[in-house]
């Protein structure tokens, strides 16, 4: 089922939610490993009886030093959801309110401007050969490339493999991305020849299975070695950064990628109406509300456009403070 190994007394009722989440087709991988140290913690709790009580979930939920409460949160929408499915097979068990923890404040977007973008594709094209990972001057600049030019999530990029990047009619294959879901992302012509270009010089004897960008030793390069050298490129294109949660964040390609979507289609009079549901399915958004926040960002950056899509979306637009959610 996970690599995790289960020992406490709710053990029985972790695996059987896991294994119900995952028949219904969710990864469920990072959960798996907060119910894991839930077990833990049940073992040194020294519960006993397989009893989900109040007493144990507010300890369970207490913040620990220095843990974000978005962390937090996770850890008690885990345990949250056990209890549903336990209260479910009819055993009683303690279900926190939904509202119980307060809300995370909401991290506001880092919409790079035309120029940093230039600036930071430059030092990033200046990226020297290194002998501790010898393709990091291949992989940087079309790795950074496709998180701008397709607005993909980091992940998704890490995970696409030989067989899904389509040189002939350049489209990626995300393969179970966020919500599950596979999509077509369509490349730039500039974006496929660079592809091209980069397939030839590192995977010539590669098999269709391999990482499209790998580590030293074949596995998929890590977010923390991307994060590190976008750190550096940030500096070197003197972008400053606010530090670990403050921004910018590699995720911030994939909000300035649609933004930029956003106002050029708006300087060049197409119709938003026709062009939204399309960068919605292009993004891999599941509802609507998710995309429709990037024309609040639009309209915010640029106020010589903000009439035009206030006119044409006005009604849809919503306020990006206050419910600390995101879209991504």
């Amino acid at each position: 089922m996970n690599e995790f190994n289960y020992h406490s007394s709710l053990q029985g009722f972790i695996k059987g939610m896991i294994r119900e989440k995952q028949s219904l087709g969710y990864k469920y991988d990072s959960s798996a490993r907060t119910l894991y140290h839930f077990d833990q913690f049940c073992l040194n709790y020294g519960r006993v009886d397989a009893a989900i009580t109040k007493k144990l979930v507010f300890d369970w939920i207490q913040r620990k030093p220095n843990e974000s409460l978005a962390t937090l949160q996770t850890r008690a929408s885990v345990v949250r959801q056990l209890a549903l499915y336990v209260t479910r097979l009819g055993v009683q068990a303690y279900v926190l309110p939904k509202n119980a923890l307060p809300k995370a404040p909401g991290y506001t977007p880092y919409i790079f401007s035309d120029k940093e973008i230039a600036a930071l594709l430059k030092q990033v094209d200046a990226c020297q050969y290194c002998p501790e990972v010898p393709l990091r001057h291949r992989i940087m600049p079309l790795l950074f490339r496709l998180l701008y030019g397709c607005g993909l999530r980091i992940s998704e990029a890490l995970n696409l493999r030989l067989r899904n990047v389509d040189l002939n009619v350049g489209v990626l294959t995300v393969i179970d991305g966020k919500f599950n879901k596979d999509r077509l992302v369509p490349m730039s012509l500039e974006n496929t020849r660079r592809c091209r270009g980069y397939v030839k010089a590192v995977h010539l004897f590669s098999g269709k299975n391999a990482y499209f960008f790998p580590a030293p030793a074949g596995q998929a390069l890590t977010k923390g070695n991307v994060y590190k050298n976008f750190r550096r490129f940030l500096w070197q294109a003197r972008i400053s950064h606010g530090g670990w949660g403050k921004g910018p964040r590699l995720h911030d390609f994939r909000h300035t990628f649609a933004v930029h979507c956003l106002r050029q289609w708006v300087l060049q009079g197409k119709d938003l109406a026709v062009y939204l549901p399309i960068l919605k399915t292009y993004l891999g958004h599941d509802s609507f509300r998710d995309t429709s926040r990037y024309l609040r960002l639009t309209a915010e950056l640029y106020p010589d456009i903000t009439a035009k899509v206030e006119h044409a979306f006005g009604h849809v637009i919503p306020s990006m403070g206050g419910d600390g959610h995101e879209a991504d």
